[in-house]
């Protein structure tokens, strides 16, 4: 195989050492049985169930049809463990940890989702530490959905954080977190002992939107991913291609299977884009909308396909799969039940029928012939010989182009006029110019302002981002990578393009493409809001400079 398209020494290939304390069981597990993290890498499928909370509260008199649904769930000795979710679709719901806390005395393995969208990094943090108080050590970290409704009108999203940054910050507390005190004094907290998932989204058409989905899904394992589940898609040979990406780039990161059991209402959502990150294309609505019209509504179709699913999971050796979209525990068992019944070699065939990409769909990897799956072998011999010869890209502008040319030469540290400008912003400091700072960053400001939409964060993330500015271009401010609900190229909210893609495009045009997402992850400071960015970066401040970096290997 060409090793040459993606670098194994390069930072964001190298897998995240274990931290202090990874190992330990869970404190709450009931005595004799295995946890999540000894369940995933123990070497044995297993099963994995997902539980959806609600908006408002049961009746007092009423058994929450969740716990009931949950313990029905614990009682099957073959699901491993039960994912609940975080405000799903951009809802307010109630929080995972309740209905955690009502299944924990049954010795339930509970996954806990945390994302970024409503909360700023004080209240992640927050969450994170409740949640190692009351023993949940299994964290999804996600970026989230952008909100969908809220009281009175649509809630603002927060997105101070997303997922690289928010793993970071996991892998950080369970190394013991660093704090500085009023009195000064740096204090080290106690170590947490989560066991940090990340999600990764295959199901995109487009070569513009699928690698920087790949570079980002190995800078998290880098930032401290311990284990990896894709989002919802019916094409198994891009789940497959997930695990040829991380044998490729030598990540030994456990992968989950993703199975959502379909009805024709949510699979028309899914075609339509209506649910982020969730695919179905044309040609298997078509299929739905041909078996839903038949007397079952499609429900034997519908389990069929889901249990077709695990079994192929099972057969390309990933270490569970992930059940959701199911109300009664009996739908769960039968499903299972299915996929356990059918023969040792059925998943190959399975494995080539659940195949339904969209239009020009864009794969890494060639595919093998006998088994319709990808080829470890052999890379997209396309996307190969367009590494040294890229097309042009409608998005290289001139301002982009002169762009880079004053970044190299005057704020690239330690060359060419980096060194004498850092002098002059020091000494104007220094000597309490106020004046003159301020008509510099009223300069900056206005010239950044016409380029690139500047929003004088004071904290510039133009070089990470392909000189597209994220508070402008981006719906989630991302700074670490594409978050996973772009579709054709477009943003989430369908109002402009993905900034990532665009970046992608630039940085391929000019060989750059395969290191766009390498490094620590990106901590912007929001004190710097209002203030020079250039001062900011010439005198150390911004996250260019004090971001934290991750143990060598």
């Amino acid at each position: 195989m060409n090793h040459q398209p993606f670098p194994c020494d390069s930072q964001i290939f190298r897998p995240a050492e274990k931290s202090a304390g990874l190992d330990s069981p869970s404190r709450f597990a009931p005595k004799g049985s295995a946890t999540f993290r000894e369940l995933l890498n123990a070497g044995r499928f297993f099963y994995g169930a997902e539980l959806v909370t609600t908006r408002g509260i049961p009746e007092p008199d009423q058994r929450p049809k969740l716990v009931e649904l949950g313990e029905a769930l614990a009682a099957d000795p073959r699901i491993g463990w039960v994912s609940i979710t975080d405000n799903p679709g951009g809802n307010p719901m109630l929080p995972a940890d309740w209905i955690a806390n009502l299944l924990k005395p049954r010795g339930t393995q509970l996954v806990i989702h945390l994302t970024c969208k409503d909360l700023n990094r004080n209240g992640l943090e927050s969450a994170a530490w409740r949640y190692a108080a009351e023993g949940f050590d299994n964290i999804l970290a996600l970026t989230g959905d952008y909100p969908a409704t809220g009281f009175q009108g649509r809630a603002l999203p927060v997105f101070d954080l997303d997922s690289v940054s928010l793993i970071s910050m996991l892998r950080s507390m369970n190394e013991g977190l660093e704090v500085t005190r009023p009195n000064g004094k740096t204090e080290r907290l106690p170590k947490t002992n989560f066991f940090i998932g990340c999600a990764v989204s295959p199901f995109k058409r487009q070569e513009r939107e699928l690698m920087p989905q790949y570079f980002k899904l190995a800078r998290k394992i880098q930032c401290g991913a311990q284990w990896v589940i894709p989002q919802l898609g019916y094409d198994m040979r891009k789940f497959h291609e997930i695990k040829l990406f991380l044998d490729w780039a030598n990540l030994t990161t456990p992968v989950i299977g993703n199975v959502y059991v379909l009805n024709k209402t949510v699979a028309g959502m899914f075609n339509k884009n209506k649910i982020p990150g969730c695919v179905v294309s044309d040609a298997l609505y078509a299929q739905v909308e041909k078996y839903a019209a038949g007397a079952d509504k499609g429900r034997a179709f519908f389990t069929e396909l889901a249990a077709k699913q695990l079994a192929v999971f099972k057969g390309m050796g990933f270490a569970a799969s992930y059940l959701g979209g199911v109300h009664k525990a009996e739908t769960f068992a039968q499903i299972i039940d299915q996929a356990e019944g059918f023969g040792a070699d059925d998943w190959k065939q399975f494995a080539k029928e659940i195949q339904f990409p969209k239009n020009e769909e864009f794969y890494l990897f060639e595919q093998d012939e006998q088994t319709g799956l990808g080829d470890p072998a052999r890379l997209n011999r396309a996307y190969v010989h367009s590494l040294t010869e890229p097309s042009p890209a409608t998005d290289v502008t001139w301002s982009y182009r002169m762009t880079r040319l004053i970044h190299d030469l005057a704020f690239t540290p330690g060359k060419k006029l980096f060194p004498a400008l850092q002098k002059i912003y020091g000494r104007l400091e220094a000597h309490d110019s106020q004046r003159t700072m301020k008509a510099l960053h009223g300069v900056e400001h206005a010239s950044k302002a016409m380029i690139y939409g500047c929003k004088d964060c004071g904290d510039c993330s133009l070089p990470d981002t392909g000189y597209l500015c994220p508070r402008a271009a981006c719906s989630k401010t991302g700074r670490n990578g594409p978050c996973g609900g772009s579709s054709d190229g477009r943003c989430e909210l369908n109002d402009k393009d993905c900034l990532w893609a665009r970046a992608y495009d630039r940085l391929k045009f000019y060989g750059e493409s395969r290191h766009m997402l390498e490094g620590p992850a990106v901590f912007a400071n929001p004190a710097l809001l209002g203030t020079s960015a250039w001062a900011n970066n010439f005198l150390g401040r911004d996250h260019h400079h004090v971001a934290p970096q991750p143990k060598k290997s």
